[in-house]
């Protein structure tokens, strides 16, 4: 019995935790929104865990990495370096 719930943990500390996952097509369109209301086009769109990211969004000819929230509100924008 202890053999068995010590390979369950196990298991569990093994696996990998899902960190991102791809957007659904109702989330791209309302994150395309939100980028285009910042002024802003383009970008790899991910959620990862609590907030969706957005890599190399281009603003005014610089790009940028944003956060935004489950409800499509931006978080955070940074200078891509």
């Amino acid at each position: 019995m202890r053999r068995a719930i010590f390979l369950a943990i196990l298991s569990l500390m093994v696996l990998p935790a899902q960190a991102s996952r791809a957007i659904t097509n109702t989330e791209r369109a309302k994150l395309v929104a939100a980028l285009a209301g910042q002024g802003c086009s383009g970008g790899k769109m991910v959620w990862d865990d609590t907030h969706f990211e957005v890599d190399e969004v281009v603003c005014d000819g610089q790009r940028y990495d944003m956060k935004f929230d489950g409800n499509f509100h931006l978080v955070d924008k940074r200078l891509e370096r």
